[in-house]
């Protein structure tokens, strides 16, 4: 059976020795000491290694089921879910006045990861929750938030999001679900929704369904569409459930992973809804849970990756095979571990390198988040919603390609189930596609968020990237080498590529587009160009300053030059893809595809 760590040593190094978030402005950051963060993620790791991962087999192995219109769970969920809880996990980041605990974002987002790493399907549950009650915390009125909230911030409810139906996926004006307008006030939503996460089970009393419909008679397409609170039971006055409404189950799809989610059809059949923000602005309240669940999902990448290289390590230290080609290691054994082995190394290095760099990523993701939420930043609100696209889609990719090296590692028996890797590539499979398939996060970062405030918030990230180099250069030879001069480089290949899409989308813009996964795969490298440039500058302050775990600190420099030397150097062969333009790619008719 698989193992799980949580890599609590990590995360508190990011949090501490580069972020340096208990010396933040932020609001409520000073609360953020290591002391009080270490407890936390230590207990949020515990719960992570000895109730979630155990499951995760389990979810896998039996899957949901669906039975006389009702969803049931795998073995062991309903318990799990209970002792998440009874923790206060569901609710950490929410505000007190509904139950949570006001902790930071980026607390909220460091025990995620645990949670994802251990058993993302199960996670999903309580996940899809935070953001449909984020949604109604950011758009509900008053007595919405009161009747709805604090059963969602204790999972007593939980939430989900209605976009897609059959014949809809990404171009959701093309939607047919309707919601007809009572005389109370309320509307009677008919549809069908498909690919549901959690849209059904047996571990809350009731479930609040956040559908996406149009009024008839609104405008058309997209700009007629409104967001509509839909509960599975209808909530009484005094807060306590009423009747059935007409919403059920069509059936519980079968899929490549995730098999412990309740991936649902739901079938609206005059339910009673209720209008969530403004009329014909349903996009907009529903971006509120969309963008949260796509920062989400880029930790999904990351964190199946972290699981999966967790045991492909332990497998390549143990398994003896051939011999070391500079000599034998295990001269006294038959053969010598994977891990002499120079091709394997590189494997785990690509692995190494990815999740160390990612979790930093994410983690500064976080903190802009908190700095546009807690601090009313507009700044930190349009270099993180630019910054989205990229975490959500590069991470996502990256994540999966990294658990399928992970599973190679393993050789034949990276092939049988038995060994358990192949799920950590099935349940990463599914994070390119959900909230939004990678191709249409890398249109939205090229063809939407550069341009955005005039190219404001691009021009800030290189302007972070520039003053980085330029008060950290010249100090120190072996970083400027390792460090300084390929983020520089890589950098500039990026700026080059948005110079072209400049000078030739205008002209024909699928010059810009057919460019897009390149550019969002070049502005992922040099984000994580930047992390370690950041975190082995961390390193080698700990280092000079006499810190007694010297080898940390050098293990996290040598993982950081593998990097920059190995990985981001990508950039280079992306920016020559984009500017071969589009004309190879737009060149055969449809007929000779």
């Amino acid at each position: 059976m698989p193992v799980y760590n949580a890599p609590t040593k990590d995360m508190q190094f990011i949090l501490h020795e580069v972020l340096n978030v208990s010396g933040s402005k932020i609001p409520g950051y000073d609360e953020l000491e290591a002391e009080f963060t270490g407890a936390v993620l230590e207990e949020a790791g515990k719960i992570a290694t000895n109730v979630l991962h155990p499951l995760n087999v389990v979810g896998d192995t039996e899957g949901v089921r669906h039975e006389n219109g009702v969803v049931y769970t795998p073995t062991g969920f309903k318990d799990g879910f209970e002792q998440m809880k009874e923790g206060g996990w569901t609710g950490l980041d929410m505000p007190e006045e509904f139950g949570g605990q006001n902790m930071p974002y980026v607390l909220g987002s460091a025990v995620g990861e645990f949670f994802q790493s251990a058993n993302q399907a199960f996670t999903m549950y309580q996940g899809l929750t935070h953001g449909a009650a984020s949604a109604i915390l950011a758009h509900g009125t008053d007595e919405q938030k009161a009747t709805y909230l604090p059963n969602m911030v204790s999972c007593e409810w939980t939430g989900t999001m209605n976009l897609t139906e059959p014949h809809c996926g990404t171009d959701l004006g093309l939607m047919r679900t309707k919601a007809e307008p009572q005389d109370d006030g309320s509307y009677k939503v008919s549809g069908q929704k498909i690919f549901i996460s959690a849209g059904d089970h047996d571990m809350a009393d009731n479930i609040i369904h956040l559908v996406l419909a149009k009024i008839p008679g609104g405008p058309e397409g997209i700009k007629g569409v409104s967001l509509f609170i839909v509960p599975k039971f209808i909530v009484n006055e005094d807060g306590s459930l009423g009747e059935r409404n007409g919403v059920s189950v069509g059936k519980v799809e079968e899929k490549m992973g995730i098999h412990g989610n309740s991936t649902c059809v739901m079938n609206y059949d005059e339910a009673t809804g209720f209008l969530l923000g403004d009329l014909h602005k349903g996009m907009r309240a529903m971006f509120t849970m969309m963008n949260e669940a796509r920062l989400g999902v880029g930790m999904q990448g990351l964190a199946q990756a972290e699981a999966a290289y967790q045991n492909a390590v332990e497998y390549a230290k143990d398994r003896l095979q051939g011999r070391d080609v500079t000599g034998a290691k295990n001269p006294d054994g038959p053969a010598d571990p994977l891990i002499v082995h120079p091709d394997i190394r590189r494997s785990l290095m690509d692995q190494k390198s990815f999740t160390e760099g990612a979790r930093a990523f994410i983690l500064w993701g976080a903190t802009l988040i908190d700095q546009a939420h807690r601090s009313g930043d507009a700044d930190a609100d349009g270099l993180i919603s630019l910054l989205t696209p990229v975490i959500k889609g590069f991470l996502t990719d990256e994540g999966y390609d990294m658990t399928v090296k992970a599973q190679q590692v393993y050789g034949g028996h990276g092939y049988i189930e038995e060994w358990g890797m192949s799920q950590y590539t099935r349940d990463a499979r599914i994070a390119m596609i959900y909230e939004g398939a990678n191709g249409v996060q890398a249109l939205d970062l090229v063809g939407r968020k550069l341009a955005t405030d005039g190219g404001k918030h691009v021009m800030a990230f290189f302007d972070i990237v520039k003053n980085f180099c330029k008060e950290n250069g010249g100090q120190n030879e072996a970083f400027d080498k390792a460090f300084i001069e390929p983020l520089k480089a890589a950098s500039k290949d990026l700026q080059a590529a948005g110079m072209y899409f400049m000078q030739n989308g205008a002209k024909n813009p699928n010059h810009a587009l057919a460019g897009s996964n390149d550019f969002m795969h070049m502005f992922g490298h040099v984000c994580l160009g930047l992390m370690w440039a950041q975190m082995a500058k961390a390193a080698y302050a700990a280092l000079d300053g006499g810190a007694s775990d010297t080898e940390f600190y050098q293990t996290k420099i040598a993982t950081g030059q593998f990097y920059m030397a190995r990985r981001l150097p990508a950039t280079g062969l992306h920016l020559a893809r984009i500017q071969t333009g589009a004309d190879t790619v737009m060149a055969l008719d449809a007929a000779n595809f």
